[in-house]
């Protein structure tokens, strides 16, 4: 994308609503702009990122057998009667009437949708175990929506649901879950600790709540060193066997946030545990047939016994990420993207677009990069070096290229890399070995 093309609305000042970094920079750096309280509109450069994030959580949705469906925002109010979650739920759901009179609700969450159409369209056990996934947009009316896409009303939600004959069976499907979210965060360079929650509203007994670490976290975590030393599971992963044992490997470290965290019993030795503040990034929930039996999803079982179903729900906020990443890698100048996410992976920046030989550098260079299929911002303004290196720093470019008269005379370019800052030069006859490196990732 060349710059002088793209919609990128940066800003020099922060704004005076913008209380948190990730809030801060996702509006200097021309990501999001705010439509209404808690609501926001998606720019290019955000969208990127956005999709980025949403494809990563779909692939290891599917890598772990889970199905993806599209499931409606609005809501008929008789489902959520049927469960006895519609008047419970209180002020956070917004509900709506339309011309007919008829009750309706802004989803925001989906059991009472999904567990509807499994009642209707599964009847034997045969067809059993499902799991299946819904990327959508919901809705909840917070009493004070703030820190940009941390805590919004309308946010980008992936929502998932299993369905199990018994309890072993759900079980088996929440420890895939466990493993597919340690899987999704490590690939966007962010380590998830997993820790025991509380099931909320939702319901339950068996509950799970992914957090990262970051300065401007909004929780005080506490961990067992030992837990920032473990790996996500590799690519090599088999998802029916032996699933117990790896989420054991996870589970047998203390973590707990402020509100489970006891000091007084905590065994823990001091200089064992890791006292920092953390960002919620998931949440993982089983809750037995809590849905099920109130909205009739039975299947016929291999004697003819009806069989109510157990079940599952695994929650990752897909627009919070956004944010949490931000919280997680940044610094004085801006967003530090991890490549998997990052909205190109290449910046190229022109010093001087009035030099012919600077400009015709870069046209062959922005060529071989997008033969490459490496995604690449190329700055082609009419504008000072300062500000084209503060915009691709506040935006977060991974690698940044630049070519200028003086390095050209010596057939050399620049390469900076935005993590750490550290500066090189490669030579033009040795870019292409450098571009076949970035698209290799």
């Amino acid at each position: 994308m060349r710059r002088t093309r793209l919609f990128l609305p940066t800003l020099k000042e922060t704004p005076a609503e913008a209380q948190v970094v990730s809030h801060r920079l996702m509006l200097r750096a021309g990501l999001v702009r705010q439509s209404a309280a808690g609501i926001y509109t998606w720019l290019p450069t955000g969208l990127r990122v956005l999709r980025k994030i949403a494809q990563i959580v779909r692939e290891e949705q599917d890598r772990a057998g889970a199905q993806e469906v599209l499931m409606p925002t609005i809501q008929p109010a008789e489902l959520w009667r049927g469960s006895g979650r519609f008047e419970d739920y209180g002020k956070e759901m917004l509900r709506i009437t339309d011309r007919h009179d008829r009750e309706l609700l802004y989803g925001p969450t989906a059991e009472e949708v999904i567990t509807d159409i499994v009642a209707n369209e599964i009847t034997s056990y045969r067809d059993l175990p499902k799991n299946l996934y819904n990327i959508q947009w919901k809705f909840r009316d917070e009493v004070r929506p703030r820190f940009g896409v941390m805590r919004g009303r309308e946010f980008l939600m992936k929502d998932n649901y299993s369905f199990d004959l018994d309890k072993a069976g759900a079980v088996h499907s929440y420890n895939k879950m466990f493993l597919a979210y340690l899987r999704t965060y490590a690939r966007m360079g962010l380590q998830a600790i997993p820790m025991a929650a509380d099931t909320g509203p939702i319901g339950g007994d068996l509950s799970h709540e992914f957090i990262i670490l970051a300065e401007t976290g909004e929780s005080s975590v506490f961990c067992d060193k030992a837990l920032l030393a473990l790996d996500a599971p590799g690519d090599d992963i088999d998802y029916d066997v032996n699933l117990q044992d790896l989420v054991d490997q996870w589970t047998h470290y203390y973590a707990a946030t402020d509100e489970r965290h006891d000091q007084a019993n905590c065994d823990v030795a001091n200089d064992q545990l890791v006292t920092a503040r953390g960002i919620e990034v998931g949440h993982i929930f089983y809750f037995g047939t809590k849905y099920s039996e109130p909205l009739g999803a039975t299947v016929q079982g291999s004697g003819g016994q009806k069989i109510t179903l157990e079940m599952g729900s695994y929650g990752i906020g897909v627009s919070r990420l956004v944010g949490a990443i931000i919280e997680a890698s940044h610094d004085d100048n801006g967003i530090i993207w991890p490549e998997s996410v990052a909205p190109w992976t290449v910046g190229l920046i022109n010093l001087k677009v009035s030099d012919a030989d600077c400009t015709a550098t870069c046209e062959r260079i922005y060529a071989e990069l997008k033969a490459a299929g490496v995604a690449t911002i190329y700055d082609d303004r009419d504008e000072r070096a300062g500000g084209k290196f503060a915009d691709m720093d506040l935006v977060g470019i991974p690698w940044q290229l630049t070519v200028g008269p003086r390095g050209l005379k010596d057939r050399k370019i620049e390469v900076k890399k935005r993590a750490g800052g550290e500066k090189s030069e490669v030579t033009i006859d040795a870019l292409g070995d450098w571009i076949a490196a970035r698209a290799a990732l």
